[in-house]
């Protein structure tokens, strides 16, 4: 037999002798936790969860939050209250409200109070809505720190293993120089 064909033989031997060791290998060595069981229900999302269950009343008060705290009603109500103003001034028509404009105060005063109340009450809602918004990330976040753990339980238990393995080639292979210490021939 040619060297090259020996040393190929020794080292079928050598993975031959490995893989019966890792069979034989005591299981403290090689030990995986059990894979991970997704158990909790799928993430919804909150938000939409929460505007089903809005009423009407709760859903006006977000609409008219929505459209008292926009540009287009200031223009609009500057326009509104200036043309009011440039009527009762001018006279072209009856003096509905003459100056001091008592019943434009009267009438800003109503708005403003009303306006007040339902702009409160859709902040209440929107204090709600992130509480739950706030809630709902915390649990995602548990869950992603759960699903971390096991993974770096697993990197943990794979590490210990690639260990273990390595220290069972580096034997195999210093018993496998020891027996190859004999008389060397040389290629000519």
């Amino acid at each position: 037999m040619s060297i090259e064909l020996e040393r190929i033989m020794n080292r079928i031997d050598i993975y031959k002798k490995f893989f019966l060791y890792l069979s034989f290998m005591p299981s403290n060595k090689l030990e995986f936790p059990e894979p991970y069981k997704h158990e909790h229900p799928p993430v919804c999302d909150a938000i939409e969860l929460f505007e089903k269950q809005l009423t009407s009343s709760q859903k006006a008060a977000d609409w008219v939050a929505e459209t008292v705290g926009s540009w287009k009603f200031i223009f609009l109500q500057t326009v509104i209250f200036g043309f009011w103003i440039l009527m009762n001034v001018t006279g072209w028509r009856y003096h509905w409200d003459p100056y001091p404009f008592i019943l434009m105060n009267l009438v800003l005063s109503l708005l403003a109070s009303y306006a007040a109340s339902i702009i409160l009450i859709s902040q209440n809602l929107q204090e709600r809505r992130d509480r739950i918004e706030s809630r709902q990330h915390c649990l995602i976040n548990e869950k992603a720190e759960e699903e971390a753990r096991v993974i770096l339980d697993h990197l943990t238990a794979q590490n210990r293993a690639l260990a273990a393995i390595y220290e069972t080639l580096q034997e195999l292979q210093i018993n496998a120089d020891k027996a190859n210490v004999g008389p060397q021939l040389k290629p000519s």
